[in-house]
């Protein structure tokens, strides 16, 4: 039995992380904005940067998944201030708590993404490749700056997360497009979408709980797919035609710059070599597999 406690426990992932953990028999701990509803919860304020370093003693190890959706677009200006500051404020937080607990301090499981590669284009992103220079790039880099201060003091993991192919997750704007008939690739198409299903990103995080993983680690599925055949794999699984390209100009225009290049049209073929070299088996290795688990 394990204590973990759990920054963005009530997002698409920390609450599958929260039920799994919970099943299992581990203790979790949410931390809540405003008022604890009970044991299981604990309050804090991450834009004041409040957390009570008591909330993580006794902890094995605090995985932080706070901050603003990406999936929320377009990205204004004022957006993406929001979800650079959301993910800052947060890990700063966390790791400023984590400093003053007395006695053993847990691990840090700090979120990121697979973003953190930007668009390179060919070649296989493993977690030693370096940072790419889109907006998302950039970001990934501050915040995972921000969890390796923690590093001295305590074992540190950053989740290089990609799309998670959910209804709930990356899907859920390109269901919608194909049950209307209007799912096409985006940009070219052939770019290589990271992906990963929720049961293998629930899964990869408590398998690197439970063997000790430090360092980056990407989350990702171990078959590499473009844009165009995840969504085709998502029209045949609703039974819809996929034909509608989305022309990458139109795409900057109506979402912006920003978030065109780091999600829809960036190009990295991501590996998880941390994840395989450390045992993991995958339950989803394709994104047809993935995708037909949640809507099949």
């Amino acid at each position: 039995m394990k204590r973990i406690v759990i920054a963005g426990a009530s997002g698409l992932i920390g609450s599958e992380l929260t039920e799994r953990l919970r099943a299992r028999g581990d203790e979790v701990v949410r931390l809540v904005r405003g008022k604890a509803a009970g044991p299981g919860e604990a309050a804090w304020s991450p834009s004041r940067g409040e957390l009570d370093p008591a909330v993580l003693e006794r902890a094995d190890a605090v995985v932080s998944l706070s901050g603003a959706s990406v999936g929320k677009l377009p990205w204004s200006k004022r957006y993406r201030r929001e979800l650079w500051n959301s993910r800052i404020d947060s890990t700063r937080t966390i790791v400023t708590a984590l400093e003053r607990v007395e006695g053993p301090k847990p691990a840090l499981l700090s979120g990121s993404a697979s973003g953190f590669y930007g668009s390179p284009g060919g070649g296989e992103c493993t977690e030693s490749a370096p940072a790419g220079d889109t907006f998302l790039a950039r970001l990934c880099a501050a915040w995972e700056a921000e969890a390796m201060r923690a590093a001295s003091f305590t074992r540190v993991a950053t989740l290089r997360t990609s799309p998670v192919l959910h209804p709930l997750g990356v899907l859920k704007p390109m269901v919608l497009l194909t049950k209307l008939g209007l799912g096409g690739p985006l940009g070219s198409g052939r770019q290589v979408w990271p992906w990963i299903s929720l049961n293998d990103e629930v899964g990869a995080i408590t398998h690197i709980i439970d063997r000790g993983i430090e360092g980056p680690v990407n989350l990702a599925g171990p078959t590499p797919a473009t844009n165009a055949e995840i969504g085709r794999a998502l029209a045949r699984s609703l039974g819809r035609p996929f034909w509608l390209p989305a022309p990458e100009f139109a795409l900057r225009v109506a979402l912006g710059r920003d978030a065109t290049e780091s999600l829809l049209t960036a190009d990295a073929t991501v590996v998880p070599e941390v994840l395989i070299a450390s045992g993991y088996e995958f339950t989803h290795c394709t994104p047809e597999a993935a995708i037909e688990a949640v809507l099949g």
